[in-house]
């Protein structure tokens, strides 16, 4: 059974950096993608960044693109999602998704439906 422990939200200025990262555990992590979604209050999940099995491909949505990456250590079997320049439109609870599948940067990756597995989600907020 995979679970997804996303871990290191809080609370930071507008302009400043967090890291976030999401331990996997169960079997396949390196033949698996992973996606980025946040959520803030009354509005819908969205897609934030995808990263494929390898690290070799990744996908922005274009309000993050430049300042946040996307990156991961299959040895550790975790992902990360830096995020640099913050503004407080990024407040929102972040969560991580995981898909078994190998390949580049696929047409679904910004779909939330098409991922099998999710974090409980890590609140990021940022003031102004």
């Amino acid at each position: 059974q995979v679970q997804l422990v996303e871990s290191g939200g809080g609370l930071v200025q507008a302009g400043g950096s967090l890291r976030i990262s999401c331990e996997y555990s169960g079997r396949g992590f390196g033949a698996t993608a992973m996606g980025w979604f946040r959520q803030a209050p009354g509005k819908e999940r969205e897609f934030v960044a995808f990263i494929n099995w390898s690290g070799g491909s990744t996908d922005y949505a274009n309000a993050v693109k430049g300042r946040f990456t996307s990156s991961r250590d299959n040895a550790k079997n975790t992902a990360y999602l830096q995020m640099n320049s913050l503004k407080p439109e990024d407040t929102a609870k972040y969560y991580c998704a995981a898909k078994q599948t190998l390949g580049g940067r696929p047409t679904w990756a910004s779909r939330p439906d098409a991922y099998s597995y999710w974090g409980q989600g890590t609140q990021v907020t940022v003031s102004s």
